[in-house]
């Protein structure tokens, strides 16, 4: 099992790719470590095209969430505004 940290700070109008895809289903803890109130990031699977402030869930600012991600799934991530940092826990089963 392999853990992976690492902490990506986000822009408003263009996605990141925050987790890459694996053959193996595996855990992912993600973190708006933003203090500051209505400071939200947004996730979304597939692609920078379908993640936008618009259509993506959002992470409160302090919040953790906690996912499963399965086989060949990837996770994107915006942040409303620029500038937000989230923290990234994925733990890789098969490595």
């Amino acid at each position: 099992m392999a853990v992976r940290t690492r902490a990506y700070v986000l822009a408003e109008t263009t996605a990141t790719k925050i987790v890459e895809a694996d053959e193996q289903p595996h855990d992912i803890v993600l973190h708006n470590a933003t203090k500051s109130s209505n400071e939200y990031i947004f996730i979304g699977g597939a692609s920078a095209v379908a993640v936008g402030t618009a259509n993506s869930m959002h992470i409160d600012p302090g919040q953790t969430i906690y996912m499963t991600l399965n086989p060949e799934d990837e996770l994107w991530a915006t942040s409303d505004p620029s500038g937000l940092k989230v923290q990234v826990l994925d733990i890789r089963k098969g490595e």
